[in-house]
């Protein structure tokens, strides 16, 4: 497992970080979407700390990923549910 060595800013820090190269592009695109949440919180609340500005950040993609595996879940038993009907299905032709 090779690994890269990169820098990560967020916010006004800049975070050393080693990651798997297949993953670098994806972590970078983290790190964008986290910055882009931060500026769109300081600018609709008018907050200039951080720490709140990234704890409501940590909050709203908490929520979202709650969201996120509920869906997942759902859609997750959805599709046993279907397949357990095919399979009855095919079953009643066999």
């Amino acid at each position: 497992m090779e690994t890269l060595a990169i820098r990560l800013k967020i916010g006004d820090r800049e975070y050393p970080m080693r990651v798997k190269i297949e993953d670098e592009s994806k972590i970078r695109h983290a790190g964008k979407l986290i910055n882009e949440k931060l500026r769109k919180y300081k600018e609709e609340y008018g907050l200039d700390d951080n720490q709140d500005l990234l704890a409501m950040v940590a909050f709203d993609c908490m929520v979202e990923s709650l969201e996120t595996n509920q869906v997942n879940t759902e859609d997750s038993e959805h599709i046993k549910s279907s397949i357990s009907h095919v399979n009855a299905l095919l079953a009643k032709v066999l």
